[in-house]
């Protein structure tokens, strides 16, 4: 243990800044911030330096902290919303499958009333123009759009409940932005479902997404909770919904009675195994810019402005891809 009256220090109150110049200066790995009366307040570290610098695109609040998002839904609101906000929570979303309804109305009212709009919360989700207006006269910063769409999704073979999601995105951008035009308030839309290769996330936002949520998309990597298992020589995944009955998620689905899913409106299944996230991101990232590019466009807002949108047959997808060769090296790149 190195003495107290040896011991390299940054006062409390510093700025991250100052403490960091303390570190370069000093070359330490780690810097302690005390209080006046001798009390440890903070550490210093060299390393999320190096991090920060290293990962220029990642989403900090204020303090630099990671920002968390946290899904609630419409029975336990009164104690799950107190301890996610107490916990640091920075956004929160009513995670439902059908977010058209009085429950998610109810549950907004009462995070408004009691928090104004120092919470962010989401809402959905919605599938068509008034659904996206009910939520957002209902005070919702956010709206996600999908039922059934999504690959472990089966809403809609279970229930016959949703709508393709291409036709559910543009028509909720379109009332988001007569939304926009008349109360001057733009609430931005979540595309959630339906993304399986790389350019369905640039088509999403080409159709008037402000954003993606990517269930399959992540659960392919190191990073997801799901098992790595071999399966007929290769690596897989394990992935399941939330409606299924490994997630034991009963209160998104329950109809009122017992503590369980009277059916199921997920599966569970298994996808490709695709290694680390970092390496699996920076080759999304780089083909939606490529594509940006090639309509021209610098932003999203730009992009949905110049893209153009057209239907393709069947035989027009398989010409899109490889085909009338055999290929020497089967590894696809295109997921």
């Amino acid at each position: 243990m190195t003495p107290i009256e040896k011991l390299i220090t940054a006062p409390s109150g510093s700025t991250l800044s100052q403490a960091n110049d303390i570190l370069w200066k000093h070359k330490l790995n780690a810097l302690p911030v005390i209080s006046d009366d001798g009390h440890l307040v903070a550490f210093v570290f060299r390393k999320d330096y190096d991090s920060h610098k290293e990962n220029p695109l990642e989403l900090l609040d204020a303090q630099k902290r990671y920002v968390v998002g946290a899904g609630i839904n419409t029975r336990d609101y009164e104690e799950r919303v107190p301890a996610l906000i107490d916990a640091g929570a920075d956004v929160l979303v009513i995670d439902s499958s059908e977010g058209y309804s009085e429950w998610q109305s109810r549950t907004l009212k009462w995070i408004r009333d009691r928090y104004g709009n120092t919470v962010k919360v989401g809402a959905g989700n919605v599938v068509d123009g008034e659904g996206f207006r009910f939520l957002a006269d209902a005070g919702a910063d956010f709206v996600k759009i999908g039922i059934g769409g999504g690959s472990i999704c089966i809403t809609r073979e279970t229930k016959g409940i949703g709508r393709g999601q291409a036709t559910a995105v543009i028509d909720v951008a379109g009332e988001r932005d007569r939304y926009f035009q008349e109360t001057g308030v733009y609430i931005p839309i979540c595309a959630d479902g339906g993304i399986v290769q790389d350019y369905h996330i640039t088509l999403a936002l080409a159709m008037g997404a402000d954003f993606c949520m990517l269930g399959r998309y992540f659960s392919r990597f190191d990073e997801a909770p799901g098992n790595k298992i071999l399966i007929g020589g290769s690596y897989m995944k394990e992935y399941w919904g939330e409606g299924s009955a490994r997630a034991r998620n009963w209160q998104r689905y329950d109809l009122g009675g017992a503590s369980k899913l009277t059916f199921e409106e997920g599966v569970d299944s298994y996808v490709p195994y695709a290694g680390a996230l970092a390496d699996g991101m920076a080759a999304t990232l780089a083909k939606v810019r490529s594509t940006m590019c090639n309509c021209g466009a610098l932003t999203i807002p730009e992009l949905r402005d110049k893209a153009k949108l057209t239907l393709v047959s069947s035989v027009s997808i398989v010409e899109g891809g490889a085909h009338d060769v055999l290929l020497k090296d089967t590894t696809n790149n295109s997921k």
